[in-house]
């Protein structure tokens, strides 16, 4: 397996734009009927966040295999001072190369050269159970919240350096880009691409219908609605509900695998 890295040109982007679209069709959100990765990725191209020198692809024998784009974001404490680090996302892999190691190898290709431009930290939210095998730790271990001083699982940060955090806390901001992405406009952009049908999202009650009551009544109660949704939450973070133990845990994985979702 040959693989590589090299800076996204422009003649890359519908490719990965592509690419993103198929790999994020099936999304996690119970609010969306279609997915809007690749709308982001064309929009962070032009904002001026937007961070040109870590915007690589990953080529597996000279095949598009993977992609990550960066913005800076900001950590601000309670006292307005502001602190630059970065935000990735969508982090691509095709479906073709998924399970090979390509995010991974793209995570730490790219934080080699963030933590050589000076950069100090990566914050993200991303899968709970998949990016703390890149390394990357709670933001509430680092005292740090979104904006509005939520705190959860999903909510991740990758220090680029020891220390590079040490006497910084407060409330994260990334580009409001990432905040006013439109179905309708999910929907005009996605015309560029062939037609697809639309993922229909597996029903939560395909998992409650196995469990006991109590259990049942938790994941319901902390508005999962979906399958698709159930990856959101953090291992740690379902068994934390009412009703829910090892065991039920080992039903749940049992039923999300049954259905495609590996968690």
């Amino acid at each position: 397996m040959n693989l590589t890295f090299r800076l996204e040109t422009p003649e890359d982007q519908h490719a990965v734009e592509e690419m993103t679209r198929e790999a994020f069709w099936k999304y996690w959100g119970d609010d969306l009927k279609i997915c809007d990765e690749h709308l982001l990725v064309g929009k962070l191209r032009k904002i001026d966040s937007f961070v040109p020198e870590l915007n690589y692809i990953a080529e597996l024998d000279g095949k598009l295999a993977g992609h990550i784009i960066y913005t800076v974001s900001r950590i601000e404490s309670e006292n307005g001072e502001k602190h630059e680090t970065l935000t990735f996302g969508p982090l691509t892999v095709s479906p073709e190369y998924q399970g090979q190691g390509i995010g991974q190898a793209l995570m730490k290709h790219s934080f080699a050269e963030a933590k050589r431009l000076g950069y100090r930290a990566v914050l993200i939210f991303g899968h709970p159970n998949y990016y703390p095998r890149a390394g990357f730790r709670r933001a509430s271990e680092f005292g740090i919240t979104t904006s509005d001083g939520s705190s959860f699982d999903a909510f991740m940060v990758y220090l680029l350096y020891d220390g590079a955090l040490d006497g910084i806390q407060g409330k994260y901001y990334i580009d409001p880009v990432y905040e006013h992405l439109t179905q309708e406009d999910a929907f005009e952009f996605d015309k560029r691409f062939p037609p697809k049908q639309l993922h229909q999202l597996t029903p939560i009650d395909v998992l409650l219908d196995c469990l006991e009551p109590e259990a049942a009544k938790s994941i319901k109660e902390s508005g999962l609605k979906s399958l698709d949704a159930m990856t959101s939450r953090s291992y740690r973070e379902i068994l934390s509900l009412p009703g829910i133990d090892e065991k039920t845990m080992e039903t749940i994985k049992t039923i999300l695998h049954k259905h495609n979702f590996p968690w």
